[in-house]
C-alpha cells in the first residue's frame, strides 16, 4: 500500500471542479494531492471526521503584502493571496521582498499602472508597496489626463512588469476619474496583448458623477469588447451601491455577447480606503447616499463631523486609511444589495482586505498574537468566514459547495489565463497544489468587528499551504512560512 506523507482522513471532501461530495481520504505527498480515496495510509494522519474538506480559497484581492495581515487570512480559509487590483511596480522587487521575509501562504501581484504612473506622471519614484498609490491619490497631476507619450512610458513601464512574471495589470482608475478613457484602453490592449486579465476598481458610475469622462461600468466591458482583454472588475459592491442592479444589468448584456469579464465582492457594507481618494470629497458624497460622518478613521475611530473638517483631513493626512460606510449594515435594503453582489452569476469571494496598521509602539511584524493596537478592516479577518455564516448557514443564500466554488475555483480560474500554475489550485485532485481547508460548516464564523478589528476567523481545523499546515486543530503556527510565488 502505498504510504503518503500526510492523509486527511474522514471528512466531507468537496471539490467543485469535479463536483466531488462524498466521504473521502485525501493524500498529500511533496507539497501535491496524491490521491483521493477511501483508506489512504499516512505518515501523518488529520481526522477530518464531520467536517468538511475543501481546496483552500483563493483571494483575488489582498492588499496584505505583509506576515500579519497573511496570518489573519489563514485563519480564514485562505490559502493563496494576491494583490491583484492596485499590483506592485516594479514587481520583481515585491517578489523579491516576499520570498526573503517568506509569507505563510502562496502570494502574487499584477503589474501597477497606478504605480507606473506615479513615476512618469507624477515623477516620484515608485516603492513596490501599497503606499505607491496612497501617495499618487493626492497628486492631482497623476489623477488627470496625460500626454500620449507619457501615456507610452507608462504601458512601456506595464509591459516590462508583465514581461517579469507579473498576474495581469492593476488599474485602480477610480483614484483617477480624469485620466482619458483612451489611456484605459490601451493599458487593457497591452495586457491582452500578454495574454492575462485586467482588475480595475472602476471609475464612477454616471449616477455617481455626470461629469465622468465614461461611466465606470461601461468602461470596463467596452474594453472587454474592444481589445479582448479579460476585465475583471473589482469590489463591483462597493463602487456600485446602490446601483448594483444597473451595473449588473451591463455586465450581464456584457456577458451575452460574449466579452471576457468577471466580477468580485465581498460581505460588507463599510470599505476602505486613503481619505484622500478623489471620490471622497466633501462635494462627491451626496451622490453615493452618504455625509462626511460616513467617513471615520481607523487609527482613531474618529467620523468626520462636518464638510470642514473632512476637507482639513483630506489636506493634511490624504494618505490615512478610513473606513467608508457606504451601506448601513442593519438596513434590510443594504443587506439585500449586499447579498445580491455575492450571488450575481460567477462573482467570486474577494475580501480587498489590509495589511494590518500599529497604532502606537514598535511595529513587530512577527508578534502573534497581535497586540491591541493593531487595526485594520475587519474583512482582513473574516471575509470567507463571514461568507460561510451569511451565505450559507444562516440565509441559505447559496449552497455550501457552491460557496465553496466561489472561494476556491471560480477566483483561481479568473487568475489562470496565462497564468498556468493557477490551474492547480482551487481543486482537490491528484496533482493539484496541496492547498487544503478543514472546516466545521456548523461553527465557521467571522469574529471581526468594526472595534474588535483584527479577531481571527474560528471554525477552520486546518489550513495547508502547499501540504504544511499554518493552521492546525484551529491554532495558528508563527513560525509556519510555506507560502509560495505565483508568477506567470
Amino acid at each position: 500500500m502505498t504510504t503518503h506523507d500526510l492523509v486527511i482522513t474522514g471528512g466531507r471532501v468537496i471539490d467543485p471542479a469535479s463536483g466531488t461530495d462524498a466521504v473521502l481520504d485525501v493524500g498529500i505527498t511533496g507539497g501535491t494531492i496524491s490521491a483521493i480515496g477511501s483508506g489512504l495510509a499516512g505518515g501523518t494522519v488529520l481526522d477530518a471526521r464531520d467536517r468538511v474538506v475543501a481546496p483552500g480559497f483563493v483571494d483575488l484581492h489582498s492588499h496584505c503584502d505583509d506576515i500579519p495581515g497573511l496570518r489573519l487570512q489563514a485563519l480564514d480559509g485562505v490559502t493563496t493571496a494576491l494583490e491583484l487590483e492596485v499590483g506592485r511596480h516594479p514587481v520583481a522587487t515585491a517578489y523579491a521582498r516576499a520570498a526573503a521575509a517568506g509569507r505563510p501562504v502562496n502570494y502574487g501581484f499584477s503589474a501597477s499602472w497606478g504605480a507606473a504612473r506615479l513615476e512618469v506622471v507624477g515623477g516620484v519614484r515608485a516603492t513596490s508597496t501599497l503606499r505607491d498609490v496612497a501617495i499618487a491619490m493626492n497628486l492631482p497631476e497623476w489623477q488627470r489626463e496625460a500626454p500620449p507619450a507619457l501615456v507610452d512610458r507608462v504601458i512601456a513601464l506595464v509591459e516590462e512588469d508583465l514581461a517579469a512574471g507579473a498576474l495581469g495589470v492593476g488599474i485602480p482608475i477610480g483614484y483617477a476619474p480624469r485620466v482619458a478613457p483612451a489611456e484605459y484602453v490601451a493599458v487593457a490592449a497591452a495586457t491582452a496583448r500578454a495574454g492575462r486579465p485586467t482588475y480595475t476598481h472602476a471609475r464612477d458610475l454616471v449616477e455617481q458623477d455626470p461629469e465622468t469622462p465614461i461611466d465606470g461600468a461601461e468602461e470596463v466591458v467596452r474594453a472587454a469588447g474592444e481589445t479582448g482583454a479579460h476585465m475583471h472588475y473589482c469590489h463591483v459592491n462597493s463602487t456600485s451601491g446602490r446601483h448594483l442592479d444597473r451595473v449588473h444589468a451591463t455586465i450581464s448584456r456584457a456577458l451575452a455577447a460574449g466579452a471576457p469579464v468577471s466580477t468580485e465582492a465581498y460581505p460588507y457594507g463599510t470599505g476602505m480606503t486613503g481619505i484622500g481618494a478623489a471620490f471622497l470629497a466633501p462635494e462627491a458624497l451626496p451622490r453615493r447616499g452618504m455625509t462626511p460622518s460616513s467617513i471615520q478613521l481607523l487609527t482613531t475611530g474618529r467620523r468626520m463631523a462636518d464638510a470642514d473638517e473632512l476637507r482639513r483631513v483630506r489636506a493634511e493626512h490624504g494618505d490615512e486609511w478610513a473606513f467608508v460606510h457606504f451601506l448601513d449594515e442593519s438596513d434590510p435594503a443594504a443587506r439585500e444589495l449586499r447579498m445580491k453582489a455575492m450571488v450575481f452569476g460567477d462573482t467570486a469571494v474577494a475580501s480587498d482586505s489590509l495589511e494590518p496598521v500599529w497604532r502606537g509602539g514598535p511595529r513587530d511584524p512577527l508578534t502573534w498574537p497581535l497586540p491591541p493596537e493593531v487595526v485594520s478592516h475587519p474583512r482582513t479577518a473574516g471575509t470567507f468566514g463571514r461568507t460561510l455564516r451569511l451565505l450559507v448557514r444562516e440565509s441559505g443564500a447559496l449552497t455550501l459547495p457552491e460557496a465553496i466554488r466561489r472561494c476556491s475555483l471560480v477566483p483561481a480560474e479568473i487568475a489562470a489565463h496565462g497564468v498556468p500554475a493557477m490551474a492547480r489550485k482551487g481543486r482537490l485532485q491528484p496533482g493539484a497544489d496541496a492547498d487544503v481547508v478543514v472546516f466545521d460548516p456548523a461553527t465557521v464564523t467571522d469574529n471581526a468587528t468594526y472595534t474588535d478589528t483584527v479577531r481571527p476567523t474560528t471554525g477552520f481545523d486546518h489550513v495547508l499551504v502547499n501540504g504544511e499546515p499554518v493552521v492546525r486543530n484551529g491554532m495558528l503556527d508563527p513560525a509556519a512560512l510555506p507560502g509560495r510565488p505565483v508568477r506567470a
